[in-house]
């Protein structure tokens, strides 16, 4: 039995988005179990505007990995599907983060959770809220559902119906 509750954020804006999460839930197999999967919504972009709109998901999940080897699992899959070096906040073909990890709050040059500015994104937090609404963020005590009212999520449409695993 893994031993570690993770929430991950998807997100996909180039090729066959749709596909790109697909992929991406799959290739975490068999190091990481997927629980569930929240409903894909389409977003506008964040942080760089002039870019297609995003595919955004969030997956609940148990692993046996440590952080750091979750983050190498993740960085391997963006590679594999062929995501390629950027600037900050551009397109990309997949882009995996790691939320939550159980309750841990750990902070390193390589690595940083939970993830420092999920409390900031709609696209992030509206699907995390679909799975795991009442699951509090380990800094703030705040709960997703609470975190989420008041949030402008004018740029969050629901897409497609909860992702099938």
């Amino acid at each position: 039995m893994m031993k570690h509750l993770i929430y991950l954020g998807l997100g996909s804006n180039l090729g066959n988005r749709r596909e790109n999460l697909a992929h991406a839930l799959q290739m975490l197999k068999p190091e990481v179990k997927l629980i569930q999967v929240s409903p894909i919504y389409e977003t506008t972009p964040w942080g760089y505007l002039n870019q297609p709109t995003f595919l955004n998901c969030a997956a609940e999940a148990k692993t046996d990995l440590s952080p750091l080897k979750l983050l190498n699992k993740l960085k391997w899959i963006e590679k594999e599907l062929g995501r390629h070096a950027t600037f900050l906040n551009g397109p990309r073909i997949i882009d995996i983060d790691i939320l939550l990890y159980n309750q841990r709050v750990m902070t390193s040059d390589k690595i940083t959770i939970p993830h420092p500015r999920m409390l900031e994104r709609a696209f992030v937090i509206v699907p995390l809220a679909d799975i795991a609404g009442e699951v509090h963020h380990p800094v703030t005590g705040k709960s997703i559902n609470d975190t989420l009212e008041g949030m402008d999520i004018s740029g969050v449409t629901q897409y497609d119906k909860k992702e099938e695993i």
